[in-house]
């Protein structure tokens, strides 16, 4: 098709066997679509394609993945807001006949087998290295393994106790992700030998809990997506997983500084006490 629709907050562009979304950076986008970017969407990852009306004078251009093609999608488990599809492309209502027109070129793309799961993710997953910041620890992902680094201030005492986490991809078998607008919202990581852990993502070493301000959507669940596609795609035997305690020696001094202010914070708050502040921070300077 080699043709372009521009939308609300994002622009689709119609080649011969994808649709390339290049989604808008402003500060009124979504923020997943600025972190997003753009994406390539094959047509075979595609289920469906519809358009609706939409809202204040608006229609909607929906695709729908075939389970198992996005492992953004597949992440989110059907807890994103409309607002935040990245599927979706809300037009003015006056271009309803281009889109409709769209909609069945699209349609006529769709292949015999859209109606049955994928069998192998057709979307790229969002690129490692990935890191972000959960309430009670920094969660990074570099494409080989997911390292989960705990707050003192916000960690439980079954956290604090087992260290700071390493997992390598051949060890899991899977991403929990519950969105942070939701109650109890985390990141769980499945492992391959069946130890499902604590009920709570709060005790649980293999999880990171999230809160007001802590693990975003635009954050979290790229990283979701990013560690279920790694998942998914290895190979090789599956590894136990072991605690990795904390190494002697210097640490990253940015890691240092993230965690002195966090305790600040909570200092302010009137959550740790003086002592505590001055302990704690003198602590955390000596691992420089």
């Amino acid at each position: 098709m080699g043709d372009v629709l521009a939308g609300i907050h994002a622009t689709w562009e119609f080649e011969s066997d994808s649709v390339l979304i290049r989604f808008e950076r402003g500060i009124r986008a979504p923020k997943l679509y600025q972190a997003l970017r753009e994406r390539r969407i094959p047509h075979e990852a595609l289920e469906s394609v519809s358009l609706s009306q939409g809202k204040r004078g608006t229609v909607v251009l929906h695709a729908v993945p075939r389970p198992g093609a996005d492992p953004l999608m597949d992440a989110a488990a059907g807890q994103l807001k409309e607002s935040c599809d990245p599927y979706r492309l809300v037009l003015p209502a006056e271009r309803e006949t281009l889109a409709e027109y769209y909609a069945d070129e699209l349609r006529a793309c769709l292949t015999p087998y859209a109606a049955k799961p994928a069998d192998r993710h057709l979307v790229a997953a969002p690129e490692a290295p990935l890191h972000f910041k959960a309430y009670d620890g920094r969660a990074g992902f570099d494409g080989r393994q997911v390292t989960f680094r705990w707050f003192w201030t916000g960690a439980s005492s079954e956290k604090w106790k087992a260290g700071d986490q390493t997992f390598p991809v051949a060890s899991l078998s899977g991403v929990d992700w519950r969105s942070p607008e939701v109650f109890d919202g985390h990141l769980r990581l499945l492992r391959r030998e069946g130890d499902g852990g604590p009920a709570q993502a709060d005790r649980d070493p293999a999880a990171v809990i999230f809160g007001l301000g802590y693990g975003p959507v635009h954050e979290s669940l790229p990283f979701a997506a990013a560690v279920l596609a790694a998942v998914r795609g290895g190979a090789g035997p599956a590894i136990p997983h072991q605690p990795v305690p904390v190494a002697a020696g210097r640490r990253d001094p940015a890691d240092i500084a993230e965690r002195i202010r966090h305790l600040g914070d909570l200092h302010q708050a009137g959550l740790v006490t003086d002592d505590e502040f001055s302990a704690k921070k003198a602590e955390l300077l000596a691992e420089l």
